[in-house]
C-alpha cells in the first residue's frame, strides 16, 4: 500500500481540483490510500456525493492554509496547522510516502527544506519537471527554486536529475546538457563556464552546453540550468502549446469544408494535441530532500493534478530519495578516483 498525503487546500482551485483528481488516482491505483488534509468539514462535503473506498481515505484537519501569495518566510513562521505543512510533517513522520501540493512553490520549497533537510552532498533542492519532446520528454531542473545559482549548484543538480532519469525513466546512461544561450566555449556567463568545467570531471554522460530549441528535439535526456532561466523556458514552453492548440483550432473551424477535414482528421489531432498538452507534464519534484515532495503546477484542473499524484506514487515506488543518496555517494568516490 502506497500512501501519500494530499495539500487538498492548496492550489488556485483547491478542492474543485484535488478532491476529483484524488478520487481518479484511487480508482488507477488499486494500493493507493490518500491522506486529504483540509478543512476537515468542507472536503467531508465534497466527497458525501462521490462514491469511492472510504477505507482508502483518511481526512486529517488542518485549520490553515498557506495562500498563494503569502511571503515563504511568513508562511514558514506562522502555518505550522497549514494543509501544506501537515502534508510535508506526514512525510518526515512516515506516515506518508510522498506529499502533493498545488499550493505557493517558495512556500512549499522552505517548508520542505526546513521539515525533511537536504541530503548529504546537497547544498539546494531544485525543482525538476517533465517537458515534451521528439519521442518523450526531457528531464529539466531547476526549474524556480533557486534564482543564482552557483556552478558548484549546478553540478548537484545534474548529478541529481542523472539519478532520477535513471530512476523513473530507465535510462542507464542520461545524456545530461547544461543549459546556455549557445554551444560555443566562450558563451554564457562565469557561473555556466565553472558548471562546465565540473561537470567534466565527474562520471557521468556529459554532452556539454545545449540551447532552448535541443530541450524539445530529443538531443538529450536531462537539461540542467538556473532556476530563473528554467522557470522562463518551462511556462514559455506551455504558452507554445496552447498557441499551436489555438490556430490550429482556428484553421480548422475558418470554412464547412476545413470543418469537414478537421472531422476526418479528429483521431490525428486529438492524439497531437494529447502529446503536447502540459497537463501531462504535471508534477514536478523537489530533488534534494530527504523525502518526496511533488509540486503541482498552482492553476492546474483535476486532469493535471491527477499527473502529479501519478509521479508522486513513481517516486515512491522507486525510492528516489535513496537512489539518489547512494548515488550521489558512488559518483563521488569514482570522481575521487
Amino acid at each position: 500500500m502506497t500512501t501519500l498525503a494530499i495539500d487538498a487546500m492548496g492550489g488556485d482551485h483547491g478542492l474543485t481540483t484535488t478532491i476529483p483528481a484524488s478520487l481518479k488516482a484511487l480508482q488507477e491505483f488499486p494500493k493507493l490510500h490518500l491522506l486529504l488534509i483540509g478543512d476537515e468539514v468542507s472536503i467531508a462535503q465534497k466527497l458525501a456525493s462521490e462514491k469511492y473506498d472510504a477505507s482508502r481515505v483518511s481526512i486529517v484537519h488542518a485549520p490553515q492554509v498557506v495562500d498563494m501569495d503569502e511571503a515563504p518566510s511568513k508562511a514558514l513562521r506562522g502555518k505550522r496547522q497549514s494543509s501544506m505543512r501537515m502534508a510535508i510533517d506526514a512525510v518526515h513522520d512516515g506516515r506518508a510516502g510522498a506529499a502533493v501540493s498545488a499550493g505557493n512553490t517558495g512556500a512549499l520549497m522552505a517548508m520542505a527544506k526546513f521539515v525533511l533537510k537536504t541530503l548529504p552532498g546537497i547544498e539546494r533542492p531544485a525543482i525538476c519537471g517533465l517537458l515534451p519532446r521528439i519521442g518523450g520528454h526531457t528531464l529539466m531542473l531547476d526549474l524556480g527554486a533557486n534564482v543564482g545559482a552557483s556552478g558548484e549548484n549546478l553540478l548537484q543538480f545534474a548529478l541529481m536529475g542523472h539519478v532520477l532519469a535513471q530512476a523513473v525513466d530507465g535510462l542507464d546512461n542520461p545524456r545530461i546538457g547544461l543549459l546556455n544561450i549557445g554551444q560555443e566555449e566562450m558563451k554564457g556567463h562565469a557561473r555556466i563556464w565553472e558548471a562546465d568545467a565540473l561537470l567534466r570531471q565527474w562520471p557521468m554522460n556529459y554532452i556539454g552546453y545545449v540551447e532552448g530549441s535541443e530541450i524539445c528535439t530529443g538531443d538529450c535526456d536531462v537539461v540542467v540550468c538556473d532556476g530563473f532561466d528554467g522557470n522562463i523556458a518551462l511556462k514559455a514552453s506551455e504558452g507554445v502549446a496552447k498557441m499551436i492548440r489555438h490556430y490550429m483550432k482556428a484553421a480548422f473551424m475558418r470554412t464547412w469544408w476545413t470543418k469537414l477535414l478537421g472531422l476526418m482528421a479528429a483521431p490525428v489531432l486529438k492524439a497531437f494535441a494529447a502529446s503536447i498538452d502540459p497537463r501531462r507534464y504535471n508534477g514536478a519534484s523537489l530533488l534534494g530532500l530527504r523525502g518526496i515532495v511533488v509540486k503541482s503546477h498552482g492553476g492546474a484542473d483535476a486532469v493535471a493534478f491527477e499527473y502529479a499524484i501519478r509521479q508522486a506514487i513513481l517516486e515512491v515506488e522507486k525510492q528516489v530519495p535513496t537512489r539518489i543518496a547512494n548515488s550521489l555517494e558512488q559518483l563521488m568516490q569514482q570522481s575521487v578516483e
